[in-house]
């Protein structure tokens, strides 16, 4: 057994997967340095949704009051196929006796960034190093010691515990040397953001929308800021042109046609991966967030899940250090739980739901489109389905932060039974 010190938490990555378990450990008492990159918080339009799960366990450090505040709630969505109009719509209501969130919460993830910034800049537990680039990590006896650039120079930072939360280019994982095994989609993604109510300019639409078509599929949905359209990049067309404005007017015309051109707030393109690392955990080391997995954004479930890895960390990091709990089996637990439901769970249903939207075989549509309508007709299986998309049913079967005998005997049940 590792011998405890009391040094600081290092959380590498200001995001709201670093902030959040950033908030969690300062809401215990454990001093905790962030280091960051960018000289301060980054606006980032790509992740929108907060789930029923995420919003339960935002609880703990009281941040989900404020983000109800701002965001928008949206109980219903729909799955729609871009010749034939609705298929089916699921409404999240049916959850009411399970959860206090039924729906899903629409609020641009830079604003819990935003929010959180705001309360720990002030806690004297928590030292941000904004504009300081974390560069190598190395394991001691009894702690890390992480260098950075920064404007003055190269320094060491000394703590107890590090946890990667830096991003699908993490310094922190590649620094451990571990590999990132997955695929990447020939396709980029596009993000496009206007202030134009689309309930206007397509009658019927929710205000989350997944609309499935062989040629280019689209996922509209609305924030409190704007209303967002995304759609596929083919492999052959360059950024500068996919981000022109008269490849963005011509597509927005396309989804829904003005006589005059749609104003735009924000574009984004990026590219998509099904990723996974090795471990989630070396020694002192963890990784959260796309740090430790990467995935289609199709299902707003990449952003939970790294905030799930986080309170799932957060909680036992407390327990080493308040309770004394044994270091390698909690953080054990913490990367055969975490790794499980991001390959069983997270991989496997963004993958089905980003294949599902761009099926061109005409049956297999069918069939997919028959599946969704009896099951959105099924209270039911309604229901089921609900609880997996919401994270409620990842969290009941495996828990969060458990102890390492219940987390492992939570994963054996499920691995037995033959579902993520």
């Amino acid at each position: 057994m590792v011998t405890e010190k009391r040094g600081p938490v290092i959380v590498v990555g200001a995001g709201p997967v670093g902030m959040t378990a950033a908030a969690a450990l300062a809401n215990a008492g454990i001093e905790t340095v962030i280091v960051e990159r960018s000289p301060e918080p980054q606006p980032d339009w790509r992740a929108s949704t907060f789930h029923a799960a995420t919003l339960e366990l935002l609880e703990e450090i009281d941040i989900t009051p404020p983000m109800l505040a701002e965001g928008l709630r949206v109980p219903r969505y729909q799955f729609r196929d871009r010749r034939t109009g609705l298929i089916a719509e699921f409404d999240l209501t049916l959850l009411a006796d399970e959860t206090r969130f039924p729906y899903r919460l629409q609020l641009n993830q830079q604003r819990l960034v935003s929010l959180l910034w705001e309360r720990l800049r002030t806690d004297p537990r928590v030292t941000l190093r904004f504009g300081t680039e974390a560069h190598d990590v190395r394991q001691t006896r009894d702690g890390v010691e992480l260098t950075v650039r920064t404007p003055s120079g190269v320094e060491t930072i000394t703590g107890d515990h590090l946890i990667g939360a830096d991003g699908a280019g993490s310094t922190v994982r590649k620094s451990l040397g571990l590999t990132f095994e997955g695929i990447t989609y020939e396709e980029r993604f596009l993000i496009v953001s206007t202030p134009w109510d689309m309930q206007v300019k397509l009658p019927g639409i929710a205000e989350v929308n997944y609309i499935s078509d062989p040629e280019e599929w689209l996922f509209i949905l609305r924030t409190p800021d704007a209303w967002r359209v995304l759609w596929p990049v083919p492999p052959d067309v360059d950024d500068a042109t996919a981000l022109s404005d008269t490849e963005i007017q011509r597509h927005l015309q396309a989804v829904a046609h003005s006589d005059e051109e749609y104003p735009v707030i924000d574009t984004q393109i990026y590219r998509i991966h099904q990723r996974v690392a090795e471990t989630f955990r070396t020694g002192r080391v963890a990784l959260i967030g796309d740090a430790a997995h990467l995935n289609s954004p199709v299902g707003g479930v990449g952003l939970n899940s790294g905030i799930h890895d986080a309170f799932d960390l957060t909680r036992r990091l407390i327990r080493i250090r308040h309770d004394g709990a044994d270091l390698d089996a909690e953080l054990d637990a913490f990367a055969a739980v975490r790794r499980q439901i991001a390959v069983g769970h997270v991989q496997a249903d963004t993958q089905r739901n980003t294949d599902r939207l761009r099926e061109k075989d005409p049956e297999l549509r069918r069939q997919s489109e028959l599946e969704l309508k009896q099951t959105a007709a099924d209270p039911d299986r309604a229901r089921q389905w609900l609880r997996r998309v919401s994270l409620l049913d990842s969290v009941r079967r495996f828990g969060v932060g458990l102890a390492p005998a219940e987390t492992h005997s939570r994963l054996a049940a499920v691995l037995a039974d033959g579902h993520a």
